[in-house]
């Protein structure tokens, strides 16, 4: 049997943490380390054809029949079947049985994308067991995987994680009014941009009381503006504008407005360096560090334990790092171009698991001989 191997990097958000929702644009890119699935078809048997993964990470495996299509789901984020009635709804079709194993090394619940990383990986490895493969692209993977993740489900949540995935590289993502992505080849540690240090904290992430804060009373912040002024669009919105409308907020949704305008500057100033192909390594620190500072400050989504892994970093030499992902707990990252190892050290020290992640490849598909299981 010829098995497929499937991979897929994780993800860290350089800038725009907490704009999607606004409307605003998100820069992130994929990181080295990686969710894979090696399975292969087996000959059908005259039985119902089924998928039968192991799990060996979390100690579990999936089992379950494929003869009926739409798939019931089991659970709220039965991922594995999300994404076969998605494939299924666009022609593909499954007759034989599925075999194989899933492994990474994404940290899991952290903020990083392993759901994301997980449901790309197994669309990608599916479009090529399926009865007449077809090869997609890796947009055509990220507009299915935000399908399958989010949609089926209806739950929150952007496309940045799919798109970020799915491509590789660092990635500037548009998603209004219709999505836009430009790819920059940063990948790899010879790139020109250099390595990242992932910090995990290992503390759960509080993403319903972040969103509670951050997002609703941001959202909440609009709405008053936007009342008071029919014209008001955030995007377009000067920094000095903001006295025009403070006697609208409260203190807090004051702090948020100044925050978001703030990171909203923050990644156009990234995406211009980004753009021209020449990276300051300092500017580009200083530019985290300024987005880390309104998320602790005004957005309030840091941890002590976060700002102490941070600050250990910087004292050990990292250019600048911020908090990944919805906040609370979780996961962040340095940018260290030099002193990566001392860095990494540092966080440890800090009480954080360190991994050392250059930019990464996005996903990717290779055959092998062998069951792979």
């Amino acid at each position: 049997m010829t098995n497929i191997v499937a991979s897929t990097p994780g993800r860290i958000c350089l800038f725009g943490e907490h704009q999607d929702y606004l409307g605003l644009p998100v820069i992130a890119a994929a990181i080295s380390r990686r969710m894979n699935i090696d399975a292969g078809r087996l000959n059908p048997d005259g039985a119902p054809p089924e998928v039968r993964l192991s799990l060996p990470d979390v100690h579990s495996e999936k089992r379950f029949l494929i003869d009926t299509f739409p798939l019931a789901y089991t659970n709220k984020r039965d991922y594995f079947r999300s994404a076969m009635n998605v494939l299924h709804r666009d022609g593909l079709r499954f007759s034989a049985d599925i075999e194989g194993r899933v492994w990474g090394n994404i940290p899991i619940n952290a903020g990083t994308s392993s759901s994301s990383a997980l449901i790309v990986t197994w669309l990608n490895l599916l479009s090529q067991l399926a009865d007449e493969p077809r090869q997609y692209t890796p947009a055509q993977l990220a507009e299915m995987g935000y399908v399958a993740e989010v949609l089926e489900f209806g739950e929150p949540g952007g496309m940045m994680d799919h798109y970020s995935t799915a491509i590789g590289g660092v990635i500037y993502l548009e998603s209004k009014p219709v999505i836009r992505v430009e790819s920059f080849p940063f990948s790899g540690a010879d790139s020109g941009l250099g390595a990242f240090v992932l910090g995990d904290s290992g503390e759960p992430k509080d993403t319903i009381g972040v969103l509670r804060h951050v997002k609703y009373g941001m959202l909440d912040a609009m709405a008053k503006m936007q009342a008071y002024d029919p014209a008001f669009a955030f995007d377009a919105m000067l920094t000095e504008a903001v006295a025009d409308y403070a006697h609208l907020l409260t203190p807090d949704e004051l702090a948020l407005v100044k925050g978001n305008l703030s990171d909203r500057d923050v990644l156009r100033q990234a995406l211009t360096m980004f753009r021209s192909g020449t990276i300051d390594h300092v500017i580009l620190g200083q530019l985290l560090t300024t987005h880390q500072t309104s998320l602790r400050e005004a957005k309030r989504v840091s941890t002590p334990k976060i700002d102490r892994m941070i600050d250990a970093a910087l004292q050990a030499g990292a250019l600048g790092g911020k908090i990944n992902g919805s906040g609370g707990g979780g996961c962040m990252f340095a940018y260290a171009p030099t002193n990566t190892e001392a860095v990494a050290e540092a966080i440890q020290q800090a009480g954080g698991k360190a991994y050392i992640i250059p930019v990464a490849e996005g996903t990717r598909v290779t055959h092998k001989t062998g069951t792979g299981s």
